[in-house]
């Protein structure tokens, strides 16, 4: 085995970049890259560890003897430590082992910026050099307008881990979740697949929050060019890819970023602002601006190699609030005397305006749960920069409601109507996400109050009202057939529940749904603008019944929604409209047999010369029990 021979990918360019915090491509020159150097293979390594006495690379090509294949450092105070060393090629197991100048502390950590990594619970990086030849072409040049603001967002949030699982509860791989998830989402009718974290992590509770290898597609389904084929299959299938990262927190494992060099080198070295107390994690420091360059580089990655088409940022109040899960005198208030994080608030800037900047065709999705104003407006407005934030409240807002019993909701329908006073100040998400079906929260379907076929009414109808809400949504695999247990990620979705009737009748109704919102203008169009809703009567408490109107960029397109929120039919029921001609079609009743229902039908008459709710003409309707009809 040869020595360590000197060689660098860094030009004085890429330090002073470095140096920074502007380099944003730092995966294209730190880890290990197999290459050819004077007609020699080899790898070349490099990695950042400032405060180190001495680095040297160990793996199985040298017994993982620390003293075999020192590299060496750079010149120009970068902290840079890099060589090339022959004859380690792909697929050669590694580590850096890192002596420190703090009294001689010894680290062996993986590399911050391995492509693949050994399957858990091993932890050592894997020397990589994937070819993939892409074939969403078709998709890459269309995506702008699949990923634009006014297009639809029907999002399907996946654990790839309990998605579905083989017989011994083994894991399917990248290739057979190309097969099996894809053609289950376009059935399914979702225009995107979100995925729980799919970075390497340690420890499979964290649910993949908690990330070791950040450039490292998780080696649990295969290789990295498994999940690039995931990602391509889906694009040639129409469904755009919204990848989770974790830019909020790390954790402390010893083979981590944690304490890198001997130093905090990621991580703040204040307690206070450096660890995570719920978590137990350790929090990257915002104001250094090596740190910096790294997670924007990772961000851009992930849409340059993978093919993603955006990043759902996980935390972002964690990031936000110096305070955040800490008790008085656990905190420091920043230079103005408030409990703002400002190294954070203009890295997050800085990330969307990269992302942006380079990828204009992605989106960036803020799960924020305060309300910090801003946070999808751009960044030269002020606000934070992301395309699109998590509507928290009217998630919390819309369960508490469902849950009451319906002899009781007429005294609370101001917990429905409530977020559309604020639901246009900013570009909101609606999520019923992992987080609402674990820890004892229930399942959607068991939240509902109700006899059995009153819980699926109620799921139904639940299902309705988000879709016809403006803004996107999110809705986490199981609940698009009324999973009845709790989300489990050792475990597969209860699948065998499809073949009865009212799980069956959950499916169709998104099926629907997700046909709908994509054929119907106006429930995208403009989902984010005033312009795109009108109430015709929320006022109705004692009926317990919502009219209103959604709206596109043509009036011709406009489309009518009436909800029953109580399991008692309400028969010719008069709503007024503001058209002047034409004849009423029902294009959607929750109530139909195909969907579980009872059947009645909504029987619209004629348009009426009577005024009503403001209007000159009115529709008289049957609302069937626990549902929601559309009609245009």
């Amino acid at each position: 085995m040869g020595k360590v021979i000197p060689h660098s990918l860094f030009t004085d360019f890429d330090i002073n970049l470095f140096k920074s915090g502007k380099h944003f491509k730092l995966y294209e020159k730190l880890g290990s890259h197999p290459m050819e150097v004077d007609g020699v293979e080899g790898t070349y390594f490099a990695v950042w560890a400032p405060t180190a006495k001495s680095v040297s690379v160990i793996g199985d090509f040298n017994y993982w003897l620390d003293h075999e294949h020192p590299l060496n450092v750079r010149w120009d105070e970068s902290g840079i430590w890099e060589g090339f060393i022959p004859n380690v090629g792909k697929g050669e197991v590694y580590k850096y082992y890192i002596r420190s100048h703090n009294h001689g502390v010894a680290t062996e950590k993986a590399d911050p910026f391995a492509r693949y990594c050994e399957k858990p619970p091993h932890t050592a990086s894997i020397v990589w050099d994937g070819t993939y030849r892409w074939k969403d072409k078709k998709w890459m040049e269309n995506r702008k307008a699949n990923n634009a603001l006014d297009a639809p967002f029907s999002v399907y949030e996946v654990h790839l881990g309990s998605w579905k699982r083989k017989e011994g509860n083994e894991f399917l791989s990248y290739h057979e979740l190309a097969v099996d998830l894809v053609n289950y989402v376009k059935e399914m009718g979702f225009t995107h697949v979100e995925f729980m974290p799919v970075m390497e992590y340690p420890y499979d509770p964290s649910w993949g929050y908690q990330l070791t290898g950040y450039f490292a597609p998780t080696s649990r389904f295969g290789e990295p060019e498994g999940f690039k084929l995931l990602v391509d299959k889906l694009h040639q299938n129409n469904i755009g890819v919204i990848l989770d990262w974790v830019p909020s927190h790390f954790p402390e494992d010893a083979h981590g970023l944690g304490f890198f060099d001997g130093s905090h080198l990621y991580e703040h070295p204040d307690r206070r602002r450096g660890y995570h107390p719920d978590w137990k994690s350790l929090i990257f420091n915002y104001g250094r601006n090596e740190v910096r360059a790294f997670l924007i580089s990772n961000a851009l990655f992930w849409l340059d190699h993978y093919h993603a088409d955006a990043l759902r940022v996980d935390a972002v109040a964690s990031m936000l609030y110096l305070d955040y899960s800490r008790e008085e005198g656990e905190w420091e208030p920043n230079m103005y005397g408030n409990n703002e994080n400002l190294e954070a608030m203009s890295f997050i800037r800085e990330l969307n305006e990269t992302v942006y900047g380079n990828f204009p065709d992605v989106q960036t999705i803020a799960e924020e749960s305060t309300a910090f104003t801003g946070v999808s407006k751009p960044v030269n407005l002020g606000g934070l920069g992301f395309g699109m934030k998590w509507m928290m409240g009217w998630m919390h807002d819309t369960l508490e409601y469902f849950k009451k019993d319906p002899v009781y909701r007429k005294y609370h329908q101001n917990d429905l109507t409530f977020s559309m006073t604020y639901a246009f100040t900013e570009n909101f998400m609606l999520p019923f996400s992992h987080d609402e079906v674990v820890y004892g929260k229930q399942s959607l379907v068991y939240r509902m109050p109700g006899d059995e076929w009153q819980r699926f009414a109620n799921l139904r109808l639940l299902y309705g009202y988000m879709f016809t809400h403006p803004g996107t949504n999110l809705i986490f695999m199981g609940g698009e057939f009324g999973q009845t247990s709790e989300w489990n990620f050792q475990e597969s979705l209860d699948w065998h529940l499809t073949q009865y009737e009212g799980h069956a009748g959950i499916q169709e109704t998104i099926k629907e749904l997700n046909k709908l919102y994509k054929n119907y203008p106006a429930l995208y169009e403009r989902q984010f603008s005033p312009e795109g809703f009108q109430w015709i009567d929320y006022g109705d408490h004692e009926n317990c019944v919502l009219t209103y109107i959604r709206k596109g960029n043509d009036p011709k397109n406009d489309i009518y929604i009436a909800l029953n929120l109580t399991p008692t039919p309400r028969e010719k029921y008069r709503i007024g409209v503001p058209k002047k001609s034409g004849q009423p079609k029902e294009i959607f009743n929750s109530d139909d047999k195909k969907y579980g229902g009872s059947g009645m039908a909504s029987d619209i008459s004629k348009l009426q010369n009577t005024p009503w709710h403001g209007h000159k003409k009115s529709v008289e309707m049957t609302l069937p029990p626990l549902s929601i009809v559309i009609f245009e």
